[in-house]
């Protein structure tokens, strides 16, 4: 399957509409650089979690402590019990997460994207975007974007933009990081589920309400 097709029906599997976000926070320029170089000129006060082990610190200031996936699975989605262990250990962790200074702080996580229709009106190219999953101790991650803008468009500097308007048109795939700045839901930060892909292995969805949305196409 396309890398673009499949990263279509991701955002139809995964919507994230928005509800009132700016639009402009969506709007962008590409920047040319390695995420290294990326995250190297991050404010301090963002925090880039963009591998296992960042996460899982991230993870252990909020929570403490992986869940007991096996005992909370069971016998599996069948289990009469499965859905309320489930739901109790959601309900625990977002109440002893109430005053964590965690839940303040700024962080940022990476989507994948790809450039698709350019818009010469707004002089940027649609981004078409998937989420991104990543394998730690806790269980497999994957951050969600919550009030994301409707319109995301990454503008391309002049001296690039021929150039990936004669790749794209030639079909070629224009992948790029989407970089997502934002702060922890405080009611519901993070929820707990089971991986709908692999039988037993969690799935832990910190709930990011956006604030920034960059652009990074390595070269």
């Amino acid at each position: 399957m396309p890398t673009f097709v499949a990263l279509l029906i991701l955002s139809c599997l995964f919507p994230v509409p928005s509800t009132g976000a700016q639009e402009d926070v969506g709007i962008s320029r590409i920047q040319f650089e390695s995420l290294s170089q990326f995250a190297s000129a991050l404010p301090n006060d963002i925090q880039l979690l963009d591998d296992a082990i960042a996460i899982e610190g991230f993870l252990e200031a909020l929570d403490g402590y992986p869940p007991d996936w096996p005992a909370i699975y069971g016998r599996g989605h069948h289990d009469p019990g499965h859905d309320d262990r489930l739901f109790q250990l959601n309900r625990e962790r977002d109440e002893r997460r109430v005053g964590n200074l965690a839940l303040a702080r700024r962080i940022a996580f990476r989507w994948s994207g790809e450039l698709s229709r350019f818009d010469s009106a707004k002089k940027g190219f649609s981004v078409a975007l998937g989420p991104v999953f990543t394998s730690t101790r806790w269980g497999q991650v994957r951050f969600k974007a919550d009030d994301l803008p409707g319109e995301l468009k990454a503008i391309s500097p002049a001296d690039s933009l021929d150039r990936l308007l004669r790749e794209t048109a030639a079909g070629k795939t224009v992948e790029l990081a989407v970089i997502i700045v934002g702060r922890l839901i405080p009611d519901e930060s993070i929820v707990y589920d089971f991986s709908h892909d692999q039988e037993g292995l969690g799935l832990i969805m910190p709930v990011v309400r956006v604030e920034e949305v960059h652009y990074v196409l390595s070269p």
